[in-house]
């Protein structure tokens, strides 16, 4: 009886293994048609990836605020605490996106706009300074020789047309965040962090029910700290660039310089990504400056601005992360330059704080095989 019961296993096995190859050889014979569902179905539930999103990003402003309302001596309002929490951080989001669509971007696109018209003319006054430049200059080199001569006869602007910028942008909104998108989106957000507390619960409890003991409580231990480097480091960058770019804006527009809306918004954005992202827009303000203004303003906004961001890495950013990540700059140099390369912008900008958890990982490994 037990060697029949051992042979129908046998059979069993093997049934399922030829089912499970047949289906891998379907799946890689249509391949397209395969790979064209799952698009589709990542298109279908991309929504409700955004809505996790946005509820992961506004959860701590929510419970911060909750935790006020609920010291509240008004009986409603302990009541009601999560509920007007959650009402309260999406009336400060829709204010600071009102804020951002009518008093910033117009600004930030007018100089866009009054740069890409002007470019050309920018291009070639560039031109005319360095053919006024004296022959032994060291700038008049055979290397710079060639590479201006090969582009002296580009228009520049047909690459920078407003229209068409303006076209690919507008194309680009309207294709990834459809109003139905964004409604869905905004919904899940809300139901998640109405119910965040039973969706917690329910996930803890389905972990240790699947896990030992021992990898649950290590599990529960690096989502924890995860969460807290992840949800640290996105919103102080955020608060961190917001303001370094209206310092630096206000300073430009003190000292006149042109399209200083632009070059602060710019300096601010890139400044989200440690050192290599203050490098890139202080050095892309100094070009713009350079062009518009001199060599004179543009040595001074580059030590009015190389002041400012000494002022933020060493007083304004350590006030607002607190304490540091504890990666070495190397490290950081390393993890920014593999993340941008593999997975552009989003990579250098998440590079650090995945660097951290890893980091606590291979300490915590380190420690465990030593002790």
């Amino acid at each position: 009886m037990e060697e029949m019961k051992n042979h129908w296993k046998k059979w069993v096995y093997w049934f399922l293994l030829g089912v499970a190859i047949i289906i891998v050889y379907k799946l890689f014979d249509n391949f397209q048609d395969v790979m064209g569902v799952v698009h589709k179905f990542l298109d279908i539930i991309a929504p409700f990836f955004a809505g996790i999103f946005i509820a992961y990003l506004l959860y701590m402003p929510c419970k911060k605020i909750e935790e006020t309302f609920l010291k509240s001596k008004i009986k409603f309002v302990r009541k009601k605490a999560r509920t007007l929490s959650i009402m309260t951080v999406y009336l400060i989001v829709v204010l600071l996106l009102v804020i951002l669509i009518n008093v910033i971007l117009p600004v930030v696109l007018e100089s866009v706009e009054d740069l890409i018209n002007n470019i050309q003319s920018y291009y070639e006054l560039a031109i005319q300074k360095y053919n006024d430049l004296p022959e032994d200059s060291f700038l008049k080199g055979e290397v710079v020789k060639d590479a201006i001569q090969g582009i002296q006869n580009i228009d520049i602007k047909q690459y920078f047309q407003v229209d068409k910028i303006l076209a690919y942008i507008g194309s680009a909104i309207q294709a990834v965040t459809g109003i139905f998108d964004i409604f869905v989106a905004v919904v899940v957000s809300i139901y998640i962090l109405s119910e965040r507390t039973q969706i917690i619960r329910f996930l803890k409890k389905f972990m240790s029910a699947i896990l030992k003991e021992r990898v649950y409580r290590n599990l529960d231990k690096y989502f924890d700290n995860s969460n807290q480097i992840f949800f640290k480091f996105i919103v102080s960058q955020f608060l961190d660039a917001v303001i370094v770019g209206i310092l630096v804006t206000i300073a430009m527009t003190i000292m006149g310089i042109k399209y200083a809306p632009l070059l602060g918004f710019l300096i601010g954005l890139f400044n989200m990504i440690p050192y290599i992202g203050a490098i890139i827009a202080v050095g892309i303000a100094g070009i713009i400056t350079l062009i518009t203004g001199g060599i004179s303003q543009t040595i001074w906004m580059l030590i009015v601005v190389i002041i400012l961001q000494q002022i933020d890495a060493n007083i304004i950013n350590p006030k607002i992360v607190g304490q540091s990540l504890k990666i070495s700059p190397l490290f950081v140099l390393f993890s920014i330059t593999v993340g941008g390369a593999y997975f552009g912008i989003l990579g250098m900008f998440l590079a650090v704080p995945v660097t951290a958890v890893i980091k606590i990982l291979l300490e915590d490994y380190i420690r465990y095989k030593t002790c």
